[in-house]
């Protein structure tokens, strides 16, 4: 049971992520491979990290699906790129929603490998944010996680949540959707309310 519900988080975290990765590479002007391309990194660039840093095959080495789920995605978008492109937050839709489940994935995979929770939660982090830092490198644009938006920080907040629900002895699935909810939340609140964090100053810009 457990497997299956992981499985189905990891395809939907997938589809997510690739359309997010798509859109932005087809606000680029880039062509059907270059925009696949930026998709996959966007997918499964966190996970790789993730995975090297745990000493494990990367996860898309052993199951080719993920390739395919991307392409799926790229011929998604094509087709009603159209509808996609009125919807001006398809984008942060998407993207958050990817980044929701692979905090999950990233805190779920790290713990089934015995390393303490703290791990956990900066390896759900990486997972969630790092695919994303990647797919802004390749569009030329400063990755969203060090910019002012709420990003890194909603991934460590749902990772302190998974852990507080772990703690007061709730299922797994309980855990998993409360780290999902609170990272789509924050991310939510924070545009609807303009939160962000502050920017660190260039001295040079204090003396003016």
């Amino acid at each position: 049971m457990q497997e299956t519900i992981s499985l189905i988080i990891e395809i939907i975290g997938t589809i997510a992520f690739a359309i997010s990765g798509i859109r932005l590479a087809a606000a680029k002007d880039f062509d059907w491979f270059g925009a696949y391309i930026v998709g996959l990194v966007t997918a499964i660039g966190g996970g790789t990290l993730r995975d090297i840093l745990l000493d494990t095959t990367p996860f898309w080495m052993v199951n080719g699906w993920y390739l395919t789920v991307t392409g799926l995605s790229l011929l998604y978008v094509i087709l009603f790129r159209k509808q996609l492109v009125r919807l001006n937050s398809t984008f942060f839709l998407f993207d958050t929603i990817g980044l929701a489940l692979f905090v999950v994935i990233g805190v779920q995979k790290t713990l089934d490998f015995d390393y303490p929770m703290w791990v956990a939660i900066v390896m759900g982090m990486i997972t969630g944010a790092f695919g994303g830092v990647v797919r802004d490198i390749l569009i030329n644009e400063v990755p969203l996680i060090f910019r002012k938006d709420i990003y890194g920080t909603a991934c460590i907040a749902g990772g302190l949540v998974y852990w507080l629900m772990i703690e007061l002895g709730t299922s797994i699935l309980l855990q998993q959707i409360s780290c999902i909810t609170v990272v789509v939340v924050i991310r939510l609140l924070a545009v609807r309310f303009n939160w962000y964090i502050p920017v660190l100053k260039n001295v040079e810009n204090l003396k003016q």
